[in-house]
């Protein structure tokens, strides 16, 4: 065996120095800028958990001194040393003389692992959270150094393979640091939108030490074998890795190297051949584990360093990676499938020791995937049986997100479907990062069919501690029936403290038996003579719950390891299920090397042969063993890399003196052997309970028969308007009716009305009161002051009428909202458009007259017809008289009366549905009362744009027209928020509302531009209101046209000449200097 005591690595981080480093190639190398000169290669390194500037050493090996203390000893625990055959130089780079835009991932075709490499980066960036894996392009450029010097510059833009490679390295340099973080030198940020985000690198610039876990074993070896093992736990809130794992982190590693160190000393077993390892931490995320497994095919990356020169001119010595000819591992099926898809791109076999997802049976997709523990195929077969043994027809399913839980669990439904004997109650899944509370959510989702009692299981470790812990925390201990999968098995961690909510559970386990070799070697493990294993003074503390040093892991911990502890001594211990298959899957690649040497070399030791393995060829092996394992059962692969199905069927009982343990009752080998007398429930009771489908439905539920399972039916309540008409059926309540709180009849639905309390009718009410007392107001004040020279001016006859409309507007705002009867609907259809079709038509009347006054005086002086008070009243009640006569009709053909709208209010929900008592006013009939009126609106609109060049010294044209545009607005506003919501659930307070507050509001401004103005005058400046002298309609009608002139021509010629021109024409006349309010009615006509 070649010799590696001359370079070891190291794991662990701490702060970093000012020197900066850039890292190659191999895992925790690192090449060290040093002076000139410089011998010895050294690299500083920290320990985890360390100080500032505590716990450096050299990289180069020293020989151990002796242990003065547990804090010493744990800090010799936390570092890992491996190989570092770097030569010290100062680098430089050359830049090339030229450059491509082209990403690094795209090299040339001389690459031979270019494909493999960007489809692993693309699933590398996936698993990170990246919704698309950005180009491999990296430009660095050196940056100054604390200690002033300048770090190394790398151009990654050439596209040779080698240079594809280093780029992919500076991508995926996470995965190839002992801590999980960047070299020193490097410095990482983590953005959102993934677990662990995106990498930012910066040369020269220093990372401050954070305390994390070391994650790689090494062993030096001629043949090194991969490990994966869940040391941890999953992390929480972005940290990727969490709690130790004691037994199925620590009790499988150990396994691992124990076997290692078995088949080393075995002198049959691949002779004068030394097994080494790399092992590293999953933290039972695949992702994290994605990141890590990068590490097993380093050695398969080609790598160019034509760039990077030592000061000296001489190139930079890179450390060559351990090439790993097989993995062992994973545990979880979801790892072992995200780690498949990497190592089948480079050709190394795969043997898990725990994944039973029956989607790594697929010999296409997961060709150098084995496994020697039975796929969950046979595993939900052998639950099925034992459901069907049991009498329970009625289960739920739960499963952990992932490709183990979800695969298993639709086996299970897939088999019930063939069988036809057992119908699925609920099928509940818990998230890969649950929230909190979600557990108490599952239990009460599976209380939600109390009658499906039983549960299968396929969970992981830690959503079953969870589950059992919600049921207990819910007082539901004792009711559910759990039946659970082989991540379950004989495990004590997921009951420990719970045993009340887990007796009685039935759990499932690959045929296995307790390796005596393993229990003798685990208890005699000590800080002192197990420092290969870097977790394992971390387990030291967990286990026997005390803090060595002042670095321990916990340092809330009351008491101080003392070193002289011992496994299984001052500690329970019990050996992991999984142990056997671990050593068993170790021992099937061993034996398939084995095979291959001997064909393959002709003596003993490694040959030149077996320097360059074939993956493929060594998977054929692998498929091919057959030997007997551990345990003594046979350990085979059938062409899927499958092992065959052998279980062991364990039930959890708490015995007459509370003391807990997991019984065999039986066994499941292709059939089930069940002892049923050997079967122990809650409290002592030997009567098998029940957990069937086929119980009576609750009053308001109709049976509905499951299709496929005519053995069972599902309560179905019936739902929306539905009562129970017979055990089967449901039927629909008449249009009127809704079911009763029992569902077994119906009811009359409730008949609303707007209330005068409602905020909708207090609203409109509050702004129709204050335009009435307005509006009476104005009236008075006219009355009072009917003589006087203003209100003549307005027109008295004609603003009175006006007034009316207006008046009217205010006073339709109370039938609206007044409870519907036949005289509230007769008031609603004669003023609806009655107050509008006033106000429009004494505006439209004013304005048409004054247009064709003004029209007339440019043709003749005479005075056109019909401009009278007379004619303008009988014009206007002859336009009211229309609108009036449209009503008298309308009675006719339809008369008023009350109907309830059942249809307006009836929601999802029968106990909110309500009846809406209403006046038969259809939109159609709403938009006919209401269009006369807006025709009129319209039409006094254009008149108004007709005469807005008039002075307004001599008419009210200019008001008008601010009135009629403001009213425009107001309805345009009307229409869409009327008809817009005739969907809404308060179709009816909002329409009516809008409808209300529109008239009101068309009234205020018809009142306030037309009469505030008089009226303020009229109280507040009487000394205005004064007759003036009467004016010919010859002398009114000169004037205006002469100003109507004058304004045309101001715009076209500079000032003074149409004065000029005007001047020449025209009379001179004394003008008055106040404002003279002129009706026509004044003067002689």
């Amino acid at each position: 065996m070649a010799s590696r005591t001359d370079a070891k690595s190291v794991t662990g981080n701490g702060p970093r120095t000012s020197t900066p480093t850039l890292p190659i190639w191999g895992p925790h190398q690192v090449l060290s800028r040093r002076s000139a000169g410089s011998v010895n290669s050294q690299a500083n390194v920290t320990a985890p958990g360390g100080e500032a500037g505590s716990g450096q050493f050299p990289v180069v090996p020293r020989p151990h001194r002796a242990v003065d203390n547990l804090e010493d000893l744990r800090m010799k625990h936390t570092r890992q040393q491996h190989p570092l055959p770097l030569r010290s130089c100062d680098l430089r780079y050359t830049p090339p003389s030229w450059s491509m835009t082209q990403p690094v991932g795209s090299a040339s075709p001389s690459a031979q692992c270019q494909g493999a490499v960007g489809l692993l980066l693309l699933l590398l960036q996936l698993g990170r959270g990246q919704r698309e894996p950005p180009p491999l392009h990296r430009q660095w450029t050196g940056q100054p150094s604390p200690s002033g010097t300048r770090s190394p510059a790398l151009s990654g833009t050439r596209g040779e393979a080698s240079r594809a490679m280093l780029g992919v390295k500076v991508t995926l340099l996470k995965s190839l640091q002992p801590s999980g973080r960047l070299a020193p030198g490097l410095l990482e940020d983590q953005e959102p939108g993934g677990e662990h985000g995106r990498q930012k690198l910066a040369l020269g610039e220093p990372q401050l030490a954070q305390p994390e876990h070391a994650h790689s074993i090494r062993l030096d070896g001629d043949i090194i074998l991969g490990g994966l093992f869940p040391v941890h736990a999953r992390g929480e809130r972005g940290v990727p890795c969490g709690e130790l794992k004691k037994e199925k982190g620590i009790h499988r590693l150990e396994a691992m190297l124990f076997a290692i160190d078995l088949i080393n000393k075995d002198p049959d077993l691949l002779p004068n051949v030394t097994l080494g390892a790399r092992v590293l931490d999953t933290c039972s995320r695949d992702t994290y584990a994605l990141e890590q497994s990068l590490t097993f095919v380093q050695a398969l990356i080609e790598r160019d360093g034509s760039d990077v020169r030592c000061a000296n001119g001489d190139p930079p010595i890179f450390a060559k990676p351990d090439k790993v000819v097989g993995v062992i591992g994973a545990a979880a099926s979801s790892v072992s499938i995200m780690v498949a898809n990497i190592l089948r791109l480079f050709k190394i076999p795969q043997v898990s020791y725990a994944s039973t997802a029956p989607e790594l049976s697929d010999n296409v997709r997961y060709d150098f995937f084995s496994r020697v523990v039975p796929p969950d195929s046979y595993q939900a077969q052998a639950m099925m049986d034992i459901v069907t043994a049991m009498g329970w027809n009625y289960v739920s399913t739960l499963a952990s997100e992932g490709n183990y839980g979800e695969s298993g669990v639709e086996a299970f439904i897939h088999i019930s479907r063939e069988s036809g004997g057992v119908c699925i109650a609920q099928s509940v899944k818990v998230p890969r990062e649950p929230r909190p509370g979600e557990f108490d959510k599952t239990i009460q989702r599976l209380m939600e069919t109390p009658n499906a009692r039983a549960v299968i299981m396929f969970a992981n470790e830690d959503d079953i501690r969870r589950i059992l812990d919600a049921a207990k925390r819910n007082n539901q201990s004792g009711h559910f029936l759990w039946v659970g999968s082989d991540s379950w098995g004989s495990k004590i961690s997921p009951v420990v403290g719970q045993e009340k909510a887990a007796e009685g559970a039935i759990t499932i386990l690959p045929k296995r038996a307790s390796v005596d070799a393993f229990d003798r070697y685990f208890r005699s493990r000590s800080l002192s003579n197990n420092r290969r294993n870097v977790w394992f003074a971390e387990f030291w503390e967990e286990n026997f719950g005390c803090k060595l040093g002042m670095h321990g892991k916990k340092p809330g911990s009351p008491k101080k390891c003392t070193g002289l502890e011992k496994v299984g001594r001052d500690s329970t211990y019990e050996q992991e299920g999984k142990v056997q298959f671990v050593m068993d899957a170790v021992y099937a690649v061993a034996h398939a090397l084995h095979r291959m040497h001997r064909d393959r070399c002709s003596g003993p030791g490694l040959c030149a042969a077996m320097a360059n393995m074939d993956g493929k060829e060594l998977l054929s092996f692998i498929r091919a063993v057959n030997f007997n394992g551990s345990a003594g059962t046979p350990v085979t692969f059938n062409e899927n890399g499958d092992a065959p199905g052998r279980y062991d069927i364990f039930q959890y009982q708490i015995n007459n003196q509370s003391t807990t343990e997991y019984k065999v009752i039986g066994q499941w080998t292709n059939q089930l052997h069940l002892n049923m007398e050997a079967l122990q429930w809650a409290s002592g009771d030997w009567s098998l309970p029940g957990s069937v489908c086929s119980l009576p439905c609750r009053t308001g539920e109709r049976k509905k028969v499951v299709k496929g399972a005519p053995c069972c039916w599902h309560c179905e309540r019936c739902e929306g308007y539905h009562f129970q008409a017979s055990q089967f059926t449901c039927e629909l309540c008449s249009y009127e009716q809704r079911p009763d709180h029992n569902r077994t009849g119906c009811q009359p639905i409730p008949i609303v009305k707007l209330e005068w309390s409602s905020p909708w009718a207090v609203v409109p009410v509050f702004i129709s009161v204050l335009g009435i007392i307005a509006t009476t107001f104005v009236i008075l004040t006219f009355v009072r002051h009917n003589d006087t020279p203003i209100v003549r001016a307005a027109g008295r006859e004609m603003s009175y009428v006006l007034l009316t409309g207006i008046f009217l507007c205010y006073v339709i705002t109370f039938p609206m909202i007044a409870a519907p009867d036949v005289a509230v609907c007769s008031f609603r259809r004669i003023f609806l458009g009655l107050g509008m079709c006033f106000s429009n038509a004494a505006l439209l009347t004013k304005t048409n007259r004054i247009h064709r006054i003004f029209e007339q005086g440019k043709k003749a002086v005479t005075a056109p017809r019909f401009i009278s008070p007379t004619s303008q009243l009988f014009i206007t009640f002859f336009l009211i008289s229309l609108q009036l006569l449209g009503v008298l009709v309308w009675f006719a053909a339809d008369p008023p009366h009350t109907f309830v709208d059942f249809g307006e209010q009836r929601t999802q929900d029968p106990e909110r549905a309500r009846g809406v008592l209403k006046c038969d006013i259809s939109d159609l009939s709403l938009i006919c009362s209401l269009g006369y009126s807006i025709l009129l609106m319209v039409t006094c609109t254009v008149y108004a744009i007709k005469t807005r060049g008039v002075p307004e010294t001599f008419n009210e044209a200019k008001p008008i027209g601010f009135t009629m545009y403001t009213t425009c607005i107001i309805w345009l506003a009307f229409i869409p928020i009327f008809f817009g919501t005739a969907q809404s659930a308060e179709r009816m307070y909002i329409q009516t509302a809008t409808l209300t507050v529109s008239l009101s509001l068309s009234a205020s401004v018809s009142l306030g531009m037309l009469y505030m103005p008089k009226v303020y005058t009229i109280l507040l400046h009487p000394e205005l209101n004064v007759p003036k002298r009467k004016r010919s309609f010859k002398a009114i009608v000169t004037v205006a046209t002469m100003t109507s002139k004058l304004s045309q021509l101001a715009a076209e010629r500079p000032n003074g000449e149409v004065k000029t021109e005007l001047c020449e024409g025209v009379e001179p006349t004394v003008s008055s200097t106040k404002t003279t309010y002129v009706s026509y009615t004044n003067h002689a006509i």
